[in-house]
């Protein structure tokens, strides 16, 4: 079996280094082409040491010669450094798939350079789909090219949809912890730090994604990622609170079945769906025990509490340019 090329963008971040994971797990399968970072040397080039690429990327150009002289010794891995690099090396011949990791805007043009090259995009960066959808959606849909998401929600989504068509769709059921916060009264809220949002109750992520999470504004770019991904409306998409974070995303029919994904929080797993589909493969971690899971329990979000998930739907309803127009910038 031919072992698929991957480029990682945004390959020391959460996402990128639970994606190597997967890729240790199976080196019969799949072996990486490039590694991209922003800022971290020291991580990306050992990095690049345990996996041999034929090119890492830097997007600071500042820390170019840092990285450099960290891989002077491996003279077979080339090092690039900028914006047009990162947008550039996605196009390379042998690369079969990228998992766009990166954060924010800055994940948007590599990732359109990677479908006009016809690459399979495992899609991690959500805001890729929330600035751009219709522009991504109709790329693919030109190109031929599958668009797998790696978020854990609509992996669960697509997972449940495998054997059925998406025009029987008749809600998307998606899931959030509630995050932190989801007791907190308004009072409390006007005293809650930065450092109490990082502490996500059942997720290991990134800050940027866990301080989104703990205000429900990573949920509302989900929604509008849910809507282009599937395909459907916004009044089909509705958000549940789960604490417990077993239940990570289902679908009803037209028929009033309902079919879900659940699991342990895991990011490996979707990651790994993505990479593979539509085989399954052997994933070495803890299983979800039915028998000890105590309850599972769900509710629906306070919009007052959490007034940004209202503000995305307020986005999708709005269209056009609302949803890039209402997204803060941010740096990954």
């Amino acid at each position: 079996m031919k072992k698929q090329q991957i480029c990682i963008l945004g390959s020391t971040g959460s996402i990128g280094t639970q994606a190597l994971d997967v890729v240790r797990q199976h080196r019969d399968r799949y072996e990486i082409y490039c590694l991209t970072a922003h800022r971290q040397v020291e991580l990306l080039a050992q990095q690049a040491r345990e996996f041999q690429p034929a090119a890492v990327v830097i997007a600071d150009e500042t820390r170019y010669e840092a990285l450099k002289a960290l891989l002077a010794d491996a003279p077979d891995i080339k090092v690039y450094a900028g914006a047009a690099a990162l947008e550039q090396i996605v196009t390379a011949d042998p690369i079969d798939m990228v998992l766009a990791a990166m954060v924010g805007f800055a994940g948007l043009l590599p990732t359109i350079n990677a479908i006009k090259a016809r690459k399979k995009i495992c899609l991690a960066n959500k805001e890729t789909l929330v600035v751009a959808g219709q522009l991504i959606c109709d790329l693919a849909r030109q190109h031929h090219v599958p668009i797998l998401p790696v978020d854990s929600e609509h992996s669960a989504i697509f997972q449940s949809l495998v054997g059925d068509a998406d025009a029987s769709i008749e809600k998307i059921l998606l899931t959030c912890s509630g995050g932190p916060f989801r007791h907190f009264t308004p009072g409390q809220l006007q005293h809650v730090t930065a450092a109490d949002a990082l502490k996500h109750p059942t997720w290991s992520m990134g800050d940027k994604i866990t301080i989104d999470s703990a205000t429900l504004m990573n949920k509302g770019f989900e929604v509008i990622e849910a809507k282009w991904l599937f395909g459907v409306e916004a009044s089909q998409i509705e958000v549940l609170i789960h604490p417990q974070s077993i239940v990570h995303s289902g679908v009803q029919f037209v028929d009033g079945s309902v079919k879900a994904q659940l699991g342990v929080p895991d990011m490996r797993l979707p990651i790994q769906y993505a990479f593979s589909f539509p085989e399954r493969l052997s994933l070495k971690g803890d299983r979800l025990n039915l028998f000890a899971q105590q309850k599972l329990e769900f509710f629906k979000p306070d919009m007052q509490r959490f007034p940004c998930l209202g503000l995305a739907y307020e986005a999708i309803q709005r269209g056009g340019n609302m949803p890039c127009a209402s997204m803060p910038p941010t740096k990954w």
